[in-house]
C-alpha cells in the first residue's frame, strides 16, 4: 500500500486530491497542516493527520516516516524556503518522490497578451514560485512539477499538458482536474518524473480567464 504525505493538506486542490485517494485507491494518507482542526470533518481509517508547518525540519521529518510520496500543495511568500526545508528533509529521510504544485508563468512561458496579463496580475507571485521550482529542479529528487492555469472550481476533469520549454496553452483549469493529475502521477510514479508540466482544460484560450 502507498502511503502519501499531502503537505498542505487543508488547500482546495489537496481536499479534491485527498476525496479522489480515498475514493478510487488503497493509498493511505498522512495529512499534514498547521492547524489540524480544519480537517476534523474527515474521519478514515486510511488517513492520519499531522499538525506542523512545512518550515520545521524536525517535524517534517518525523512525518515522512514509512511515506512513499510527497505532495506539496503549499502557498506563501515563504515558500522558497518551505522548498528548502522539504528538500532537506526528504534527503534526512531519504525520501525521493515529490509531487509539487507551482503557477503558471515561471519561465515566462506564458505567451502573448495573457502572458502580459499574468505577469502583470500574478507580479511577484511568480517570483517566490520561480525561486521555489528552482530549488525542487536543483535537487536529486524525483520531482514533478505542475503548473496550472487559472483555477476553477467545475466539476469536471478535462485537461492537457505542455513540457518546459513550451508556450502555455490556455487560460483556466479546474482544481478537479489537478487534484485527479496528482492521484494518476502517485499511481504511476514514473509518470511526468524530474519534469515540470503545465496544466490547462483545451480551449480556453484568451487574453485572460473568461471568468475573470
Amino acid at each position: 500500500m502507498t502511503r502519501v504525505l499531502v503537505l498542505g493538506a487543508n488547500g482546495k486542490i489537496a481536499r479534491r486530491a485527498t476525496q479522489i485517494y480515498l475514493d478510487s485507491t488503497n493509498n493511505s494518507l498522512r495529512l499534514y497542516l498547521r492547524n489540524p482542526a480544519r480537517l476534523r470533518d474527515i474521519d478514515n481509517r486510511l488517513v492520519e493527520i499531522v499538525g506542523g508547518d512545512t518550515t520545521d525540519e524536525d517535524t517534517l521529518v518525523e512525518s515522512m516516516k514509512d511515506v512513499d510520496v510527497v505532495y506539496a500543495n503549499l502557498a506563501g511568500s515563504n515558500i522558497k524556503e518551505q522548498a528548502e526545508t522539504i528538500v532537506e528533509a526528504m534527503h534526512a529521510t531519504g525520501l525521493k518522490r515529490l509531487i509539487w504544485i507551482s503557477t503558471l508563468g515561471i519561465y515566462d512561458e506564458v505567451p502573448g497578451k495573457f502572458g502580459e496579463w499574468n505577469n502583470k496580475t500574478l507580479g511577484s507571485y511568480i517570483t517566490n514560485y520561480a525561486s521555489a521550482a528552482k530549488v525542487i529542479e536543483d535537487s536529486d529528487l524525483e520531482y514533478t512539477i505542475i503548473r496550472p492555469a487559472w483555477l476553477t472550481d467545475k466539476d469536471e476533469v478535462d485537461y492537457e499538458t505542455t513540457q518546459k520549454g513550451e508556450a502555455f496553452k490556455g487560460t483556466e483549469v479546474s482544481r478537479k482536474s489537478v487534484a485527479q493529475l496528482v492521484v494518476d502521477i502517485t499511481q504511476a510514479p514514473d509518470k511526468f518524473n524530474r519534469e515540470s508540466i503545465g496544466v490547462d482544460k483545451p480551449g480556453t484560450d484568451g487574453d485572460k480567464p473568461a471568468w475573470y
